[in-house]
Protein backbone atom coordinates (compact mmCIF):
# COMPACT_ATOMS: atom_id res chain seq x y z
CA UNK A 1 0.00 0.00 0.00
CA UNK A 2 2.80 2.19 0.40
CA UNK A 3 4.53 1.76 -2.87
CA UNK A 4 3.09 3.48 -6.29
CA UNK A 5 3.61 -0.07 -8.46
CA UNK A 6 1.25 0.38 -11.05
CA UNK A 7 2.78 3.65 -11.86
CA UNK A 8 -0.09 5.97 -11.55
CA UNK A 9 0.09 9.31 -12.37
CA UNK A 10 -0.57 10.84 -8.61
CA UNK A 11 0.11 14.45 -9.53
CA UNK A 12 3.13 16.67 -8.43
CA UNK A 13 3.08 19.09 -5.54
CA UNK A 14 3.14 22.43 -4.96
CA UNK A 15 7.11 21.69 -4.86
CA UNK A 16 7.00 20.50 -7.67
CA UNK A 17 7.91 17.31 -6.31
CA UNK A 18 5.86 14.09 -8.48
CA UNK A 19 3.59 12.20 -5.62
CA UNK A 20 5.14 8.78 -6.11
CA UNK A 21 5.79 5.83 -3.08
CA UNK A 22 5.08 7.19 0.18
CA UNK A 23 7.76 8.81 1.88
CA UNK A 24 9.16 6.60 4.87
CA UNK A 25 10.59 8.09 7.84
CA UNK A 26 14.38 7.72 8.14
CA UNK A 27 14.47 4.64 10.32
CA UNK A 28 12.62 2.57 7.28
CA UNK A 29 14.84 1.62 4.18
CA UNK A 30 12.03 -0.03 2.46
CA UNK A 31 8.51 -0.27 2.60
CA UNK A 32 8.49 -3.76 4.32
CA UNK A 33 11.11 -2.72 6.87
CA UNK A 34 8.12 -0.30 7.69
CA UNK A 35 5.43 -2.57 8.24
CA UNK A 36 7.54 -4.75 9.86
CA UNK A 37 8.67 -2.57 12.81
CA UNK A 38 5.37 -1.27 13.24
CA UNK A 39 4.20 -4.67 13.71
CA UNK A 40 6.99 -5.31 15.79
CA UNK A 41 5.97 -1.84 18.15
CA UNK A 42 1.94 -3.00 17.87
CA UNK A 43 2.12 -6.48 18.45
CA UNK A 44 5.09 -6.35 21.60
CA UNK A 45 4.53 -7.16 25.21
CA UNK A 46 4.53 -3.15 26.33
CA UNK A 47 1.73 -2.50 23.58
CA UNK A 48 -0.27 -5.32 24.71
CA UNK A 49 -0.52 -4.33 28.76
CA UNK A 50 -1.85 -0.99 27.75
CA UNK A 51 -4.51 -2.05 25.45
CA UNK A 52 -7.00 -1.68 27.84
CA UNK A 53 -6.09 1.66 28.48
CA UNK A 54 -7.31 2.41 24.87
CA UNK A 55 -10.18 0.67 24.52
CA UNK A 56 -11.18 2.72 27.63
CA UNK A 57 -10.41 5.71 25.67
CA UNK A 58 -12.03 4.80 22.28
CA UNK A 59 -14.87 2.91 23.53
CA UNK A 60 -14.53 2.45 27.15
CA UNK A 61 -15.89 4.76 29.88
CA UNK A 62 -13.47 7.16 28.90
CA UNK A 63 -15.48 8.21 26.03
CA UNK A 64 -17.21 11.07 27.55
CA UNK A 65 -18.29 12.30 30.57
CA UNK A 66 -16.64 13.29 33.72
CA UNK A 67 -13.76 10.87 33.00
CA UNK A 68 -13.30 11.95 29.12
CA UNK A 69 -12.69 15.48 30.72
CA UNK A 70 -9.97 13.93 33.06
CA UNK A 71 -8.61 12.06 30.74
CA UNK A 72 -8.43 14.97 27.84
CA UNK A 73 -10.27 12.42 25.51
CA UNK A 74 -12.85 15.49 24.43
CA UNK A 75 -13.51 15.95 20.72
CA UNK A 76 -15.83 18.14 18.88
CA UNK A 77 -19.76 17.74 19.71
CA UNK A 78 -20.96 16.86 16.00
CA UNK A 79 -18.66 13.74 16.51
CA UNK A 80 -20.54 12.14 19.23
CA UNK A 81 -23.03 9.52 18.27
CA UNK A 82 -26.81 10.95 18.72
CA UNK A 83 -25.75 14.50 18.21
CA UNK A 84 -26.66 14.35 15.05
CA UNK A 85 -29.42 12.85 13.24
CA UNK A 86 -27.60 11.28 10.54
CA UNK A 87 -31.10 10.27 8.92
CA UNK A 88 -32.29 14.28 8.14
CA UNK A 89 -28.76 14.57 5.91
CA UNK A 90 -30.47 12.79 3.53
CA UNK A 91 -34.32 14.36 3.64
CA UNK A 92 -33.97 16.59 0.64
CA UNK A 93 -37.35 18.34 2.83
CA UNK A 94 -34.92 19.46 5.92
CA UNK A 95 -32.65 21.21 3.42
CA UNK A 96 -35.42 24.29 2.67
CA UNK A 97 -36.01 25.00 6.18
CA UNK A 98 -34.92 28.49 6.29
CA UNK A 99 -33.35 28.42 10.01
CA UNK A 100 -32.17 25.89 12.52
CA UNK A 101 -34.62 24.82 15.15
CA UNK A 102 -33.62 22.26 18.13
CA UNK A 103 -35.43 18.95 18.86
CA UNK A 104 -35.57 16.99 22.27
CA UNK A 105 -32.87 19.82 23.97
CA UNK A 106 -30.09 21.90 23.27
CA UNK A 107 -27.52 19.43 21.91
CA UNK A 108 -29.31 17.81 19.18
CA UNK A 109 -30.90 19.94 16.62
CA UNK A 110 -31.33 19.89 12.76
CA UNK A 111 -29.82 22.48 10.70
CA UNK A 112 -30.13 24.85 7.99
CA UNK A 113 -28.78 24.08 4.43
CA UNK A 114 -25.11 25.43 5.39
CA UNK A 115 -24.92 24.35 8.54
CA UNK A 116 -25.94 20.77 6.91
CA UNK A 117 -23.49 21.09 4.47
CA UNK A 118 -20.52 22.50 7.07
CA UNK A 119 -21.92 19.41 9.61
CA UNK A 120 -21.40 16.85 6.24
CA UNK A 121 -18.16 18.12 5.80
CA UNK A 122 -16.97 17.84 10.17
CA UNK A 123 -17.76 13.93 9.35
CA UNK A 124 -16.28 13.27 5.97
CA UNK A 125 -12.85 14.81 7.17
CA UNK A 126 -12.63 14.23 11.02
CA UNK A 127 -15.34 11.56 11.41
CA UNK A 128 -16.91 9.84 14.37
CA UNK A 129 -16.53 9.15 17.56
CA UNK A 130 -17.71 4.98 17.89
CA UNK A 131 -20.41 3.65 20.13
CA UNK A 132 -19.73 3.92 23.64
CA UNK A 133 -19.67 -0.41 24.25
CA UNK A 134 -18.05 0.06 28.60
CA UNK A 135 -19.43 1.86 31.17
CA UNK A 136 -16.78 0.36 33.11
CA UNK A 137 -12.93 0.07 32.82
CA UNK A 138 -11.89 -2.65 30.71
CA UNK A 139 -9.80 -5.44 32.26
CA UNK A 140 -6.19 -6.31 31.39
CA UNK A 141 -4.86 -8.59 29.10
CA UNK A 142 -3.21 -11.67 30.15
CA UNK A 143 0.01 -11.05 28.41
CA UNK A 144 3.80 -13.02 28.86
CA UNK A 145 5.11 -9.89 31.13
CA UNK A 146 2.50 -11.07 33.68
CA UNK A 147 2.96 -14.39 33.37
CA UNK A 148 6.72 -13.87 34.81
CA UNK A 149 4.95 -12.90 38.15
CA UNK A 150 3.19 -16.46 38.69
CA UNK A 151 4.88 -19.49 40.51
CA UNK A 152 5.73 -22.42 38.09
CA UNK A 153 5.37 -20.72 34.98
CA UNK A 154 7.13 -20.74 32.49
CA UNK A 155 8.81 -17.56 31.38
CA UNK A 156 8.24 -15.98 27.79
CA UNK A 157 11.86 -14.85 28.00
CA UNK A 158 13.37 -16.85 30.56
CA UNK A 159 17.12 -17.72 29.68
CA UNK A 160 16.71 -21.52 31.46
CA UNK A 161 20.67 -21.95 30.98
CA UNK A 162 19.50 -25.43 29.26
CA UNK A 163 22.29 -27.62 27.47
CA UNK A 164 21.63 -26.95 23.48
CA UNK A 165 21.34 -30.89 22.64
CA UNK A 166 18.74 -32.93 24.87
CA UNK A 167 19.02 -35.98 23.36
CA UNK A 168 20.42 -38.80 20.52
CA UNK A 169 18.73 -41.34 19.05
CA UNK A 170 20.77 -44.09 17.45
CA UNK A 171 18.51 -46.37 14.97
CA UNK A 172 19.95 -49.90 14.54
CA UNK A 173 20.34 -49.23 10.68
CA UNK A 174 22.98 -46.85 9.94
CA UNK A 175 20.63 -45.81 6.97
CA UNK A 176 20.83 -41.44 6.56
CA UNK A 177 17.40 -40.22 8.30
CA UNK A 178 16.08 -38.50 5.33
CA UNK A 179 12.86 -37.04 6.49
CA UNK A 180 11.70 -36.36 10.23
CA UNK A 181 8.28 -35.11 10.99
CA UNK A 182 7.29 -33.92 14.68
CA UNK A 183 3.44 -33.77 14.96
CA UNK A 184 3.54 -33.94 19.05
CA UNK A 185 0.50 -32.32 19.56
CA UNK A 186 -0.77 -33.65 22.98
CA UNK A 187 -4.65 -34.38 21.80
CA UNK A 188 -3.22 -36.71 19.03
CA UNK A 189 -3.68 -40.43 19.79
CA UNK A 190 -0.08 -41.12 19.20
CA UNK A 191 1.68 -38.05 19.64
CA UNK A 192 5.03 -39.09 17.97
CA UNK A 193 7.78 -38.06 15.71
CA UNK A 194 7.99 -40.36 12.70
CA UNK A 195 10.95 -40.66 10.91
CA UNK A 196 11.94 -42.65 7.26
CA UNK A 197 15.03 -43.68 5.72
CA UNK A 198 16.49 -43.60 3.09
CA UNK A 199 16.41 -47.14 2.75
CA UNK A 200 12.27 -46.49 3.34
CA UNK A 201 12.03 -47.57 6.81
CA UNK A 202 10.14 -46.15 8.71
CA UNK A 203 9.89 -45.47 12.49
CA UNK A 204 6.75 -44.00 14.95
CA UNK A 205 8.91 -42.38 18.09
CA UNK A 206 6.35 -41.51 20.80
CA UNK A 207 6.40 -37.99 22.12
CA UNK A 208 6.69 -37.87 25.83
CA UNK A 209 6.32 -33.88 26.61
CA UNK A 210 2.60 -33.95 26.06
CA UNK A 211 1.80 -32.74 29.26
CA UNK A 212 3.00 -29.18 29.15
CA UNK A 213 5.86 -26.91 28.58
CA UNK A 214 8.44 -28.05 30.65
CA UNK A 215 8.18 -26.77 33.64
CA UNK A 216 4.77 -25.24 33.09
CA UNK A 217 1.92 -26.49 35.48
CA UNK A 218 0.60 -29.66 34.72
CA UNK A 219 4.37 -31.20 34.58
CA UNK A 220 4.50 -34.57 36.68
CA UNK A 221 7.81 -35.18 38.09
CA UNK A 222 7.36 -39.18 36.65
CA UNK A 223 7.68 -37.10 33.07
CA UNK A 224 10.76 -35.26 34.00
CA UNK A 225 12.53 -38.67 33.97
CA UNK A 226 11.76 -39.74 30.08
CA UNK A 227 13.94 -38.53 27.57
CA UNK A 228 11.39 -36.62 24.96
CA UNK A 229 11.39 -39.07 22.02
CA UNK A 230 11.07 -43.03 22.45
CA UNK A 231 12.32 -45.17 19.98
CA UNK A 232 9.95 -47.20 18.10
CA UNK A 233 9.60 -50.42 19.76
CA UNK A 234 9.21 -52.10 16.73
CA UNK A 235 12.72 -50.64 15.40
CA UNK A 236 14.33 -50.92 18.52
CA UNK A 237 13.59 -54.51 19.31
CA UNK A 238 14.17 -55.61 15.35
CA UNK A 239 10.40 -57.73 16.35
CA UNK A 240 8.41 -55.93 13.49
CA UNK A 241 10.73 -54.28 10.79
CA UNK A 242 8.13 -56.44 8.44
CA UNK A 243 5.50 -53.63 9.61
CA UNK A 244 8.14 -50.57 9.06
CA UNK A 245 9.59 -51.27 5.89
CA UNK A 246 7.99 -49.98 2.31
CA UNK A 247 9.29 -52.64 0.09
CA UNK A 248 7.68 -51.47 -3.54
CA UNK A 249 10.14 -50.44 -6.13
CA UNK A 250 11.24 -47.02 -6.95
CA UNK A 251 12.46 -45.58 -9.69
CA UNK A 252 16.28 -46.12 -9.74
CA UNK A 253 16.98 -42.92 -11.40
CA UNK A 254 15.26 -41.09 -8.04
CA UNK A 255 17.27 -39.65 -5.37
CA UNK A 256 15.72 -40.46 -2.15
CA UNK A 257 15.47 -36.56 0.29
CA UNK A 258 13.29 -35.57 2.20
CA UNK A 259 10.46 -34.23 -0.27
CA UNK A 260 10.24 -37.90 -1.25
CA UNK A 261 7.88 -38.33 1.88
CA UNK A 262 4.53 -36.38 3.52
CA UNK A 263 3.64 -37.62 7.21
CA UNK A 264 -0.37 -36.92 7.91
CA UNK A 265 -1.14 -34.62 10.94
CA UNK A 266 -2.60 -37.53 12.94
CA UNK A 267 1.02 -39.53 12.31
CA UNK A 268 -1.60 -42.72 10.82
CA UNK A 269 -0.06 -42.29 7.40
CA UNK A 270 3.23 -41.77 5.18
CA UNK A 271 2.66 -41.01 1.65
CA UNK A 272 5.87 -41.20 -0.19
CA UNK A 273 6.40 -40.63 -3.96
CA UNK A 274 9.09 -41.38 -6.63
CA UNK A 275 7.80 -44.94 -8.14
CA UNK A 276 8.44 -46.36 -11.48
CA UNK A 277 4.61 -46.21 -13.06
CA UNK A 278 4.51 -42.57 -12.23
CA UNK A 279 2.06 -42.92 -9.17
CA UNK A 280 2.49 -41.63 -5.45
CA UNK A 281 1.24 -44.09 -2.21
CA UNK A 282 -0.19 -43.82 0.98
CA UNK A 283 0.84 -46.45 3.71
CA UNK A 284 -0.67 -47.37 7.08
CA UNK A 285 2.25 -46.44 9.90
CA UNK A 286 0.16 -48.78 12.00
CA UNK A 287 0.45 -51.94 9.65
CA UNK A 288 2.99 -50.65 6.95
CA UNK A 289 0.34 -51.64 4.53
CA UNK A 290 -0.08 -49.79 1.53
CA UNK A 291 -3.50 -48.17 1.71
CA UNK A 292 -4.17 -46.23 -1.66
CA UNK A 293 -2.05 -45.92 -4.98
CA UNK A 294 -2.43 -41.98 -6.92
CA UNK A 295 -1.94 -41.65 -10.68
CA UNK A 296 -2.12 -38.19 -12.59
CA UNK A 297 1.38 -37.76 -13.35
CA UNK A 298 2.75 -38.46 -16.65
CA UNK A 299 6.28 -39.22 -15.15
CA UNK A 300 7.59 -40.16 -12.01
CA UNK A 301 6.52 -38.21 -9.26
CA UNK A 302 9.66 -36.51 -7.63
CA UNK A 303 8.44 -34.01 -4.70
CA UNK A 304 5.28 -33.74 -2.28
CA UNK A 305 3.97 -31.19 0.44
CA UNK A 306 1.36 -31.05 2.60
CA UNK A 307 -0.72 -27.89 3.81
CA UNK A 308 -1.68 -26.90 7.20
CA UNK A 309 -4.20 -29.60 7.92
CA UNK A 310 -7.95 -28.35 9.09
CA UNK A 311 -9.88 -29.30 12.02
CA UNK A 312 -10.57 -33.00 10.89
CA UNK A 313 -7.24 -33.59 9.68
CA UNK A 314 -8.35 -32.13 6.10
CA UNK A 315 -5.32 -30.47 4.12
CA UNK A 316 -4.29 -30.23 0.80
CA UNK A 317 -1.37 -32.45 -0.92
CA UNK A 318 1.19 -31.28 -3.86
CA UNK A 319 2.77 -33.73 -5.89
CA UNK A 320 5.10 -32.33 -8.63
CA UNK A 321 6.56 -34.32 -11.18
CA UNK A 322 9.15 -34.79 -13.86
CA UNK A 323 6.88 -34.27 -16.38
CA UNK A 324 6.82 -30.34 -15.08
CA UNK A 325 3.90 -30.13 -13.56
CA UNK A 326 2.12 -29.97 -10.34
CA UNK A 327 -1.19 -31.18 -8.94
CA UNK A 328 -3.60 -30.16 -6.33
CA UNK A 329 -4.82 -32.58 -4.13
CA UNK A 330 -6.97 -32.42 -1.06
CA UNK A 331 -6.44 -35.40 1.87
CA UNK A 332 -9.81 -36.37 3.42
CA UNK A 333 -8.78 -36.74 7.30
CA UNK A 334 -12.25 -37.88 7.68
CA UNK A 335 -11.65 -41.39 5.37
CA UNK A 336 -7.96 -41.08 5.21
CA UNK A 337 -7.96 -41.05 1.55
CA UNK A 338 -7.33 -38.97 -1.07
CA UNK A 339 -10.18 -37.46 -2.10
CA UNK A 340 -13.58 -36.75 -0.89
CA UNK A 341 -15.73 -39.93 -1.93
CA UNK A 342 -14.17 -43.23 -1.00
CA UNK A 343 -16.19 -45.58 -3.22
CA UNK A 344 -13.96 -43.57 -5.83
CA UNK A 345 -10.81 -43.42 -4.03
CA UNK A 346 -9.06 -45.93 -6.88
CA UNK A 347 -8.78 -42.65 -9.19
CA UNK A 348 -9.02 -39.80 -7.02
CA UNK A 349 -9.02 -36.55 -9.65
CA UNK A 350 -6.42 -33.35 -8.53
CA UNK A 351 -8.21 -30.14 -7.55
CA UNK A 352 -5.77 -28.00 -9.94
CA UNK A 353 -3.17 -28.68 -12.64
CA UNK A 354 0.02 -26.22 -11.76
CA UNK A 355 1.86 -25.61 -15.17
CA UNK A 356 4.48 -23.25 -16.57
CA UNK A 357 7.56 -25.10 -15.50
CA UNK A 358 9.94 -26.68 -18.64
CA UNK A 359 11.93 -28.85 -16.04
CA UNK A 360 11.48 -31.59 -13.24
CA UNK A 361 9.72 -30.46 -10.36
CA UNK A 362 12.22 -30.97 -7.41
CA UNK A 363 10.39 -28.79 -4.80
CA UNK A 364 7.81 -27.54 -3.73
CA UNK A 365 5.66 -25.84 -0.31
CA UNK A 366 1.86 -24.88 -0.41
CA UNK A 367 0.24 -23.29 2.36
CA UNK A 368 -3.61 -23.21 2.56
CA UNK A 369 -4.03 -19.92 4.48
CA UNK A 370 -2.95 -18.05 1.91
CA UNK A 371 -3.94 -20.39 -0.91
CA UNK A 372 -0.64 -20.55 -2.47
CA UNK A 373 1.66 -23.30 -4.06
CA UNK A 374 5.54 -21.86 -4.68
CA UNK A 375 7.36 -24.90 -6.51
CA UNK A 376 10.77 -25.13 -8.02
CA UNK A 377 12.08 -26.87 -11.23
CA UNK A 378 15.84 -28.31 -11.19
CA UNK A 379 17.06 -25.62 -13.57
CA UNK A 380 14.57 -22.89 -12.40
CA UNK A 381 12.63 -20.57 -11.92
CA UNK A 382 10.11 -21.28 -9.20
CA UNK A 383 6.80 -20.22 -9.89
CA UNK A 384 3.77 -18.92 -7.64
CA UNK A 385 0.39 -20.87 -8.15
CA UNK A 386 -3.14 -20.15 -6.41
CA UNK A 387 -4.30 -23.40 -5.08
CA UNK A 388 -7.14 -23.18 -7.97
CA UNK A 389 -4.21 -23.79 -10.47
CA UNK A 390 -3.49 -19.86 -11.21
CA UNK A 391 0.15 -19.32 -12.52
CA UNK A 392 0.74 -15.85 -10.50
CA UNK A 393 4.45 -14.52 -10.92
CA UNK A 394 8.08 -16.18 -11.02
CA UNK A 395 10.01 -15.72 -8.08
CA UNK A 396 13.63 -14.57 -10.39
CA UNK A 397 16.42 -14.99 -7.61
CA UNK A 398 19.65 -12.74 -8.38
CA UNK A 399 22.30 -13.67 -11.07
CA UNK A 400 24.05 -16.70 -9.30
CA UNK A 401 20.62 -18.44 -8.08
CA UNK A 402 19.47 -20.38 -10.84
CA UNK A 403 19.04 -24.09 -9.14
CA UNK A 404 15.80 -23.76 -6.30
CA UNK A 405 16.23 -26.93 -3.74
CA UNK A 406 14.50 -26.16 -0.95
CA UNK A 407 11.61 -23.68 -0.49
CA UNK A 408 10.02 -22.46 3.00
CA UNK A 409 6.66 -20.31 3.35
CA UNK A 410 5.43 -18.17 6.25
CA UNK A 411 1.76 -17.71 6.90
CA UNK A 412 2.89 -14.32 6.79
CA UNK A 413 3.01 -14.13 2.80
CA UNK A 414 7.63 -14.39 3.10
CA UNK A 415 8.91 -17.35 0.76
CA UNK A 416 12.73 -18.58 1.32
CA UNK A 417 14.53 -20.47 -0.89
CA UNK A 418 17.44 -22.24 -1.19
CA UNK A 419 19.55 -22.53 -4.05
CA UNK A 420 22.57 -24.74 -4.86
CA UNK A 421 26.00 -23.86 -3.48
CA UNK A 422 25.06 -22.11 -0.46
CA UNK A 423 22.82 -19.51 -1.89
CA UNK A 424 19.50 -18.23 -0.34
CA UNK A 425 16.56 -16.18 -1.06
CA UNK A 426 13.76 -14.32 1.08
CA UNK A 427 11.03 -12.87 -1.51
CA UNK A 428 7.70 -11.42 -0.31
CA UNK A 429 4.66 -12.92 -1.89
CA UNK A 430 4.52 -10.86 -4.66
CA UNK A 431 7.59 -11.12 -5.77
CA UNK A 432 10.05 -8.95 -4.43
CA UNK A 433 13.72 -9.92 -3.18
CA UNK A 434 14.06 -8.58 0.28
CA UNK A 435 17.57 -10.05 1.35
CA UNK A 436 20.02 -12.82 0.04
CA UNK A 437 23.09 -14.52 1.64
CA UNK A 438 25.41 -17.49 0.76
CA UNK A 439 26.89 -19.78 3.43
CA UNK A 440 29.75 -22.14 3.14
CA UNK A 441 27.44 -25.26 3.49
CA UNK A 442 25.62 -27.46 1.42
CA UNK A 443 22.22 -27.11 3.05
CA UNK A 444 19.57 -29.89 2.88
CA UNK A 445 16.88 -28.85 5.39
CA UNK A 446 15.41 -25.18 6.14
CA UNK A 447 12.30 -23.89 7.85
CA UNK A 448 10.65 -21.31 9.34
CA UNK A 449 9.70 -20.91 13.28
CA UNK A 450 5.66 -20.85 13.44
CA UNK A 451 5.71 -16.50 13.81
CA UNK A 452 7.99 -16.61 10.20
CA UNK A 453 10.48 -14.38 11.76
CA UNK A 454 13.71 -17.32 12.30
CA UNK A 455 14.88 -18.96 10.16
CA UNK A 456 16.77 -22.83 10.98
CA UNK A 457 18.76 -23.99 8.46
CA UNK A 458 21.06 -27.36 8.64
CA UNK A 459 23.49 -29.60 5.91
CA UNK A 460 25.94 -31.50 5.43
CA UNK A 461 28.45 -29.85 7.63
CA UNK A 462 26.15 -31.09 10.86
CA UNK A 463 25.61 -27.52 12.27
CA UNK A 464 22.20 -25.67 12.92
CA UNK A 465 22.16 -22.33 12.57
CA UNK A 466 19.71 -19.75 13.26
CA UNK A 467 18.99 -16.70 11.40
CA UNK A 468 16.53 -13.75 11.15
CA UNK A 469 14.59 -14.39 8.15
CA UNK A 470 13.68 -11.03 7.35
CA UNK A 471 17.50 -9.95 6.63
CA UNK A 472 19.22 -13.11 7.49
CA UNK A 473 21.21 -11.96 10.34
CA UNK A 474 22.61 -14.92 12.05
CA UNK A 475 21.56 -15.72 15.71
CA UNK A 476 22.84 -18.66 17.09
CA UNK A 477 25.15 -21.62 15.77
CA UNK A 478 24.89 -24.90 17.36
CA UNK A 479 27.45 -27.00 18.52
CA UNK A 480 28.17 -29.26 15.66
CA UNK A 481 27.08 -32.80 14.92
CA UNK A 482 29.61 -35.51 13.78
CA UNK A 483 27.32 -36.38 10.44
CA UNK A 484 25.74 -34.01 8.45
CA UNK A 485 21.66 -33.26 8.88
CA UNK A 486 19.55 -34.32 5.98
CA UNK A 487 15.77 -33.82 7.82
CA UNK A 488 14.51 -30.94 10.23
CA UNK A 489 11.03 -30.28 12.35
CA UNK A 490 10.10 -28.45 15.37
CA UNK A 491 7.71 -29.75 17.89
CA UNK A 492 4.24 -28.64 18.51
CA UNK A 493 5.38 -26.06 21.33
CA UNK A 494 8.39 -24.86 19.14
CA UNK A 495 10.46 -25.97 22.11
CA UNK A 496 12.27 -28.71 20.53
CA UNK A 497 14.11 -29.05 17.32
CA UNK A 498 14.73 -32.70 15.92
CA UNK A 499 16.99 -32.99 13.18
CA UNK A 500 17.47 -36.81 10.63
CA UNK A 501 21.02 -37.29 10.68
CA UNK A 502 23.31 -38.93 7.58
CA UNK A 503 24.82 -41.56 10.22
CA UNK A 504 21.13 -42.68 10.88
CA UNK A 505 20.62 -40.99 14.08
CA UNK A 506 18.35 -38.56 15.07
CA UNK A 507 19.35 -35.30 17.67
CA UNK A 508 16.93 -33.83 19.61
CA UNK A 509 17.87 -29.73 20.37
CA UNK A 510 16.21 -27.07 23.28
CA UNK A 511 15.60 -24.21 21.25
CA UNK A 512 13.51 -21.02 22.41
CA UNK A 513 12.86 -18.66 19.66
CA UNK A 514 12.29 -16.33 22.45
CA UNK A 515 15.79 -15.69 23.13
CA UNK A 516 16.76 -13.89 20.11
CA UNK A 517 13.39 -11.84 20.35
CA UNK A 518 13.75 -7.92 20.45
CA UNK A 519 12.50 -7.16 23.54
CA UNK A 520 13.88 -9.77 25.79
CA UNK A 521 17.43 -8.48 23.89
CA UNK A 522 16.27 -4.67 24.69
CA UNK A 523 15.20 -5.70 28.84
CA UNK A 524 17.38 -8.42 29.51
Amino acid sequence: MFVNSNGYNLGVREDEVVVNDVGLPPWAKKPEDFVRINRMALESEFVSCQLHQWIDLIFGYKQRGPEAVRALNVFHYLTYEGSVNLDSITDPVLREIPEAYFIRDPHTFLLTQDFLKAMEAQIQNFGQTPSQLLIEPHPPRSSAMHLCFLPQSPLMFKDQMQQDVIMVLKFPSNSPVTHVAANTLPHLTIPAVVTVTCSRLFAVNRWHNTVGLRGAPGYSLDQAHHLPIEMDPLIANNSGVNKRQITDLVDQSIQINAHCFVVTADNRYILICGFWDKSFRVYSTETGKLTQIVFGHWDVVTCLARSESYIGGDCYIVSGSRDATLLLWYWSGRHHIIGDNPNSSDYPAPRAVLTGHDHEVVCVSVCAELGLVISGAKEGPCLVHTITGDLLRALEGPENCLFPRLISVSSEGHCIIYYERGRFSNFSINGKLLAQMEINDSTRAILLSSDGQNLVTGGDNGVVEVWQACDFKQLYIYPGCDAGIRAMDLSHDQRTLITGMASGSIVAFNIDFNRWHYEHQNRY
